[in-house]
């Protein structure tokens, strides 16, 4: 698909650029959602040595990343980031040029239920990393330590709630409404304060709502799918008129990677899909979708398994990316629309009900959370 913007040309003499197609990139959280869109992505369009660093909580799951496990290049370990003997065991062996650094509890109604693993994972988690990473790079040769790079992965979410205009820029303000918010704001600040106060060269991004293959059935999108499929009600917060900028995985793994590439470190970098709809519009969408490709299905029109169930506790109104930087100055944008990347989702998801079945097993069985009670 051709891309839907003007690419411009950008170089930075200051620092110089890290080739990821030859570098050994270690990325933490791999195994989950977006991280596991990256490390498909850094093993098939590079010739990057990738180390695979995930803990596999419950959203964390080897088979998505099983096209690239017999990858020489590639290697995994289950770790805690949290653990700083074994994760400075990790850097010593592995000598990574980057770390792009995913792991994270990401659900924010999980974050309601039981906001200290969000703690835990997120802030004292990321700490030990910067740590483990800081005493390394400290460490390199001057020609290597030039060229190290830390890249932070966080979310929108730490701007806040919008009103009906005006989208996040890299120099929003933090107005965090959740838990999880909260802990990804944290982590974003411990980021930035190990640039300032220690030199460390981190580079930090925020994205919009991701969706696409892979991701675990709790989020809106794939829970939506597969309750459709099975003719289960589709319960939608409130009124569904929360607002959301959705950014398909596979561009966010492009955006990604060209960050950690050609970013500048001490710079912020927001990713989003220029595709900002209702919650309500998404599961319109997907029932329509599912209308087309399963004709069949005795559950058409799966519109009619809408139901409007009580809202979130704190539910932000609406989210929108400004992502003009990346694209000034990294010449990113995404090669998808909502429409055509739904389209992929959808059939990717009815394709692969084993992989779904398999990723809920005694974990989750698509029940609501984030009602103040303890998740499993």
């Amino acid at each position: 698909m051709v891309r839907r913007c003007i690419v411009f040309a950008h170089t930075q003499a200051t620092y110089p650029t890290l080739h990821t197609s030859s570098q050994r990139v270690l990325v933490t959280g791999g195994a989950g959602f977006i991280g596991s869109a990256v490390v498909r992505r850094l093993i098939r369009a590079s010739d990057s040595q990738v180390l695979n660093v995930d803990k596999l909580t419950y959203a964390g799951n080897l088979s998505s990343v099983a096209e690239v496990e017999t990858d020489s290049r590639y290697r995994f370990e289950c770790a805690d980031i949290g653990n700083r003997a074994r994760m400075t065991r990790l850097f010593a062996e592995f000598q990574p040029d980057a770390v792009m650094h995913l792991a994270a509890e990401s659900h924010v109604d999980r974050s309601i239920d039981g906001p200290a693993a969000f703690v835990e994972t997120n802030i004292v988690g990321t700490y030990c990393l910067l740590e483990t990473a800081r005493d390394y790079w400290r460490e390199l040769p001057d020609s290597d330590r030039a060229g190290f790079r830390f890249h932070h992965v966080s979310t929108d979410e730490v701007y806040g709630s919008l009103g009906e205009t005006g989208r996040f820029s890299e120099s929003s303000s933090y107005r965090p409404n959740s838990p999880y918010a909260a802990s990804k704001a944290a982590s974003d600040h411990l980021a930035r304060s190990w640039r300032r106060t220690y030199g460390l060269p981190v580079i930090v991004s925020n994205c919009s709502n991701n969706y696409g293959p892979y991701q675990f059935p709790e989020k809106l999108v794939p829970l939506m799918i597969l309750n459709a499929v099975d003719g289960l009600s589709l319960p939608i917060y409130g009124t569904g008129d929360n607002v959301r900028d959705w950014l398909f995985v596979e561009d966010h793994a492009e955006a990604l990677t060209t960050i950690v590439n050609s970013g500048v470190p001490g710079e912020t970098y927001n990713v989003g899909g220029n595709s900002e709809l209702t919650n309500l519009q998404v599961v319109q969408r997907i029932c329509e979708l599912l209308d087309d490709m399963l004709s069949e299905s005795p559950h058409r029109p799966h519109a009619s398994l809408i139901e409007y169930v009580d809202d979130r506790p704190g539910h932000d109104k609406r989210y929108a990316i400004d992502a003009g930087k990346v694209r000034r100055e990294l010449g990113w944008c995404p090669r998808e629309t909502f429409d055509s990347g739904l389209r992929k989702t959808v059939a990717w998801y009815l394709t692969h009900r084993d992989w779904c079945k398999d990723v809920q097993r005694a974990v989750y069985q698509r029940q609501r959370l984030g009602l103040g009670k303890a998740a499993s």
